[in-house]
Order: structure tokens, then sequence, then C-alpha cells
């Protein structure tokens, strides 16, 4: 079970979070350089709202992180369903799934770097993180569907669109829910952080090198707030697609 956001903890964490920069306003000459207040990061986002940049930001990198979710989520459905019924073809994708599971995010952005401009860096770091869980969650799902089921569907030869909408989706939809609920996450933390490395022009990842450059920590936490609530944003609305996809798929 997930715990749930309460409104006192939020609000505990931010008088923490206060209290902490306060004090260290309060015990170095420049303070809150190393720790902005939550008044400030909210007033300097409230500033931010306000300029076209912020929104061109925002705009560029939902559309390269969600794009590489997406034709992630697809090439994993794509290839699960394939790897269902070929154990050489599981067999054969395991390896570069495994390395890519293990390996540090960091690794492959700076391999990455040699062979991809910088604009299609963070496409292809979150379709990369997003691929081993939904391939291997879709994977499990497909391989536990009822053979049963499966089984009648041939004898009576139920035409394979009919079978994949009333037998393998209500199957294989709650696997995809919890790996597509991951992976949102994955996505975000890993396309940021190829955007801070890589730096192409006009995105949230620039911003928030240049706000460490200059160490200008309100925009730092501004940004990284703005980061979680696109990561959340992005994950209420998928995920109610896919539930009103169960719903349908249902009995």
């Amino acid at each position: 079970m997930v715990p749930k956001l309460r409104p006192w903890s939020v609000s505990l964490w931010l008088l923490v979070w206060q209290g902490g920069s306060m004090a260290l306003a309060a015990a170095y000459p420049h303070g809150e350089l190393l720790l902005a207040s939550p008044v400030q990061a909210a007033l300097r986002l409230l500033e931010l709202l306000a300029s076209s940049a912020f929104w061109r930001a925002v705009g560029n990198s939902s559309l390269r992180i969600f794009g590489g979710f997406l034709l992630s989520c697809a090439l994993a459905l794509l290839l699960a369903s394939l790897a269902a019924g070929r154990s050489w073809l599981r067999d054969l994708l395991a390896p570069p799934v495994a390395v890519v599971k293990a390996v540090p995010v960091a690794s492959f952005i700076i391999l990455a770097l040699v062979w991809l401009d910088a604009g299609a860096l963070s496409l292809f770091i979150s379709a990369l993180m997003v691929f081993p869980p939904v391939y291997l969650n879709v994977l499990e799902g497909l391989r536990r569907t009822d053979g049963k089921l499966l089984e009648l569907a041939r004898v009576y030869r139920i035409p394979l669109w009919r079978r994949i909408g009333g037998i393998y989706l209500p199957q294989v939809l709650p696997y995809f829910r919890s790996a597509a609920s991951l992976a949102l996450g994955l996505c975000w933390k890993a396309g940021a952080a190829a955007e801070v490395i890589g730096l192409p022009a006009g995105t949230i990842g620039e911003r928030l090198y240049t706000a460490k450059i200059y160490l200008q920590t309100p925009d730092l936490f501004a940004w990284t707030a703005v980061i979680l609530f696109l990561a959340a944003a992005f994950e209420r609305l998928f995920l109610a697609a896919v539930d009103g996809l169960a719903g349908k798929a249902g009995p």
C-alpha cells in the first residue's frame, strides 16, 4: 500500500525546511545561498510562471521526456508480446535488459552524448530507463494469462482481436499499470539528469544547471518543484487513461 500525502505531514516538512533555511541564514553571512526557504522558492516560481521562456522550457522537456516514455512503452509491449511465447527471444533480450537495469544512468548519458545530439539525449535516456520495468512486467502478465481460457478461445475459434480485448487486456493491464507508475517517475528523473549533462537549449535541465552555476538556489528549488509537479501530473493522467481502458476491457 502506497502511503498518501497528508496535509499535516507536508506542512510539518515545510516548517522543517523553513527552519533549516532560517538557521543557516542566521549562522552564515550568505546562508540563504545554501538553502533557500520555501517562501523564496514559491515566490521565484510565481515569477517564472509569468515568463514565456518558462513555458517553452516546460514544453520542450515534457515533449522529449514523455515522448521517450511513450516510445519505450510501445516497444516494450511489442517485444514482450513476441517474447511471451518464444524462449529464444526472451533469452536474447535478457542480457541487454539486465545491463540497462544495473548500469548507472550517468554512464548511459555520457556514452549517448558520443552518438546523439544533446536535443535527443533526454528522449533516448528516458526511453532507455522505461523499457526494463515495462517489458518485464508485461512479459510476466502475459506468461501468467490463464491457459485454460486461451485453450477455450482456440477451440471455439474466437478471433484474435476478441482474445486480446477479452482475455489478454484484463490479465495484463494490472501489470502494465504498476510498471507505468514506476517508469513515469524514472523517466523524469533520468530525463532531467540527461538535460543537466547534455544542456540542450530551452529545457528544464539547462535552467537547473544555470541555477547551480550562479548559486540561484530559489531557482533550483522552483525548477525542482516544476519537475515534481509534471511527473505527478503525467502519472495521474496516464494512469487514468489506463484505468479507463481497464474498465472497457473488464467483464
